[in-house]
């Protein structure tokens, strides 16, 4: 009897869990992944904001970061196990996916939050054939780039340039850098865009290289193999070019400060440049600038994935994100500004950011990946023999024939970079 009476108590049990279960009760706490960029303690902030979000909403969420993004992205995606959200930098693979079918659209309730110009608009054919364009992902962090950084005793003398073009995976882009805004501040916005979307062939990018060069070089500095080093790491575990001692102003985007005291301060390119361009192809084009971004898509959709979204992009998760962030690191949000009242690094960002008369974005990251690929190589090549005019012929040829491959497959699906700028 007793073991009757056993039998039926755990059988009642059992089917209490399940009605329980099945009736509304205490749901069960869900984890969502989320890949992305940030590594070496530059994550720390984020991971913070995410922690503060799950004390919201009751969900866990893992943060996975890594310097290769787009192989681990890649590889998941062939397994079939994408993460819940990835953030990326790249519109152009973000574009990639979409077409694919690998990322959702945004759906209406955070589509308010695709600001431009960090998060155009993409086309897509459905499984019906029909082409519908939508947004696709929202910037939740963004930098501003054509900037120049030197300390105060520095600043008015002729440049010596810091170049380090190493960045594990994506090497190179620190020189894509400096060719992209050479094309803004020489060439102006319209003709900016027209070359990063694939409409102007690459041989018209020839000054700018060539004026790369000069500045490179002048003085008599003859190109140095470290110029092909880490862009930030100097040995025995330092960092920022301009502490090597071997240089005075480097052309980076606002990320760099962390790397910095606030005796090192930011200038807009347009001051280093020998001359300004005689006119502009767009009214307004003074004081353009090159900016970047780090975007969230959704791989796999769920209500949670999307509320996270919806949260990332919120004013609470920036003020959580930017009080767990060191003064060098705080992080500059689209649409709104991390309040600094003292003189800084910072504060010198969010004056430039204001006072721009033309944002676009970063011209390589909204290439095709493939042939900004190419563009980082051909940087790389490039700056062992900066003065070879046979070389650049040969590196202009094969952007060019990637271009038009790329065109033919009809790769370029993103025309409109460039904007006003969005930081209040």
């Amino acid at each position: 009897m007793r073991r009757r009476r056993g039998l039926r108590t755990l059988l009642a049990g059992v089917l209490l869990a399940v009605a329980t279960a099945g009736c509304g009760g205490p749901p069960e706490e869900r984890t969502l992944v989320v890949l992305g960029p940030w590594t070496d303690g530059e994550e720390r902030p984020f991971v913070q904001a995410l922690k503060s979000i799950g004390k919201q909403t009751g969900h866990r969420y893992v943060y996975k970061g890594t310097r290769s993004l787009r192989e681990t992205l890649v590889a998941q995606l062939q397994a079939g196990a994408p993460p819940d959200m990835a953030i990326l930098n790249s519109p152009g693979e973000l574009a990639e996916y979409a077409r694919a079918g690998d990322l959702l659209p945004l759906p209406e309730r955070v589509a308010g939050a695709a600001v431009t110009p960090w998060a155009p608009t993409v086309t897509v054919q459905d499984a019906g054939g029909e082409a519908r364009t939508r947004a696709y992902w929202a910037p939740i962090r963004v930098d501003l780039k054509s900037l120049v950084w030197s300390r105060s005793e520095a600043a008015d003398s002729a440049p010596v340039w810091c170049v380090g073009l190493g960045s594990g995976a994506t090497s190179g882009w620190p020189g894509t850098d400096w060719i992209e805004d050479l094309m803004l501040q020489r060439r102006g916005s319209a003709k900016y865009e027209e070359w990063a979307t694939g409409r102007m062939p690459w041989e018209d990018t020839r000054p700018v290289w060539e004026e790369w060069a000069r500045m490179l070089t002048a003085g008599g500095r003859t190109p140095d193999v470290r110029w092909l080093h880490d862009f930030a790491l100097i040995g025995d575990r330092r960092h920022g070019l301009l502490n090597r001692g071997d240089c005075t102003h480097e052309h980076q985007g606002s990320f760099i400060r962390r790397h910095y005291g606030d005796d090192v301060r930011p200038r807009p390119t347009a001051v280093y440049l020998d001359r300004l361009p005689a006119a502009k192809d767009d009214e307004g084009d003074e004081n353009a600038f090159e900016v970047s971004g780090d975007m969230a898509a959704v791989f796999r959709s769920s209500a949670a994935a999307w509320d996270l979204l919806d949260r990332l992009t919120s004013e609470k998760a920036r003020a959580s994100w930017a009080a767990a962030a060191l003064p060098g690191e705080r992080p500059f949000f689209p649409g709104s500004a991390v309040v600094t009242a003292e003189p800084s690094a910072t504060r010198d960002v969010q004056r430039l950011f204001r006072s721009a008369g033309r944002i676009c974005f970063d011209a390589s990251d909204a290439m095709p990946p493939t042939l900004r690929d190419a563009f980082y190589r051909a940087v790389l090549e490039f700056v062992v023999r900066p003065g070879d005019e046979a070389l650049l012929d040969r590196l202009l040829g094969q952007l060019e024939a990637e271009r038009q491959l790329q065109s033919q497959e009809k790769a370029f699906v993103l025309d409109d970079l460039c904007g006003t700028p969005a930081l209040e």
